[in-house]
């Protein structure tokens, strides 16, 4: 191929996930979906149009909630649009099948921000887990009564505001204390490694794609 068709071809790469991170921001469901749909056409990754076109319009729109720029009706427009995007681009994710496990997940009490654990859940299920969504805005003692009634292999927890994240050690040291086999996974813009060993958590993910090799990792122990 000729550089001047790989330039075109980058081109309308970024033009496509520019595209789909604005249809976010501007809550455009149609214009969302026709652009995922257009992203498979044209060969784009599936994950690399969910994280640089869905996911950035979505750090966009928390941003402005969080400015004041926003509010809620809005931003569970831009949701729509985020999840209209996903329903197209999701079948077409390529992940190494192998995360057999069983995973409750869900965004801990107090946050309602569920748009990172929603793409954790997107590429678990794509990798062959078996997710059992609580939603967000989860009570803390229901992680540990749904790991226990259906017998999880992981507890997932996720957290957006650094208010909520403390949640994270309650759901650890009531699954230790009820002597659960289930192993604790946390992850969240707030979060990192050493906040999770410092409450007792089994790992910590950083993103979606690293979320998957660590439930793959904890099930192998």
């Amino acid at each position: 191929m000729s550089g001047l068709g790989r330039g075109f071809l980058m081109s309308r790469k970024e033009e496509i996930l520019r595209g789909l991170a604005e249809a976010v921001v501007e809550g455009d469901a149609d214009k969302a979906k026709r652009l995922a749909e257009e992203a498979i056409k044209e060969g784009i990754d599936a994950y690399e149009a969910i994280m640089e076109g869905c996911a950035k319009g979505m750090q966009i729109v928390s941003e402005k909630f969080e400015k004041g720029e926003m509010f809620v009706p809005e931003v569970l427009c831009s949701a729509d649009a985020m999840y209209a995007a996903m329903d197209v681009l999701k079948p077409h994710i390529k992940i190494e099948k192998g995360a057999r496990a069983k995973v409750v997940i869900g965004t801990v009490e107090g946050d309602i921000h569920d748009i990172g654990k929603n793409l954790v859940k997107a590429m678990l299920e794509a990798a062959g887990a078996e997710v059992i969504d609580l939603g967000r805005d989860v009570p803390l003692r229901k992680f540990v009564e749904v790991a226990k009634e259906v017998d999880a292999d992981i507890i997932a927890m996720s957290a957006l505001m650094t208010t909520t994240m403390l949640g994270m050690r309650t759901v650890v040291e009531m699954a230790k204390k009820e002597g659960l086999k289930s192993k604790t996974l946390i992850g969240g813009a707030p979060t990192s490694p050493e906040f999770a060993r410092s409450i007792g958590a089994d790992a910590h993910g950083k993103d979606a794609a690293e979320a998957v090799r660590v439930v793959k990792e904890l099930v192998q122990r």
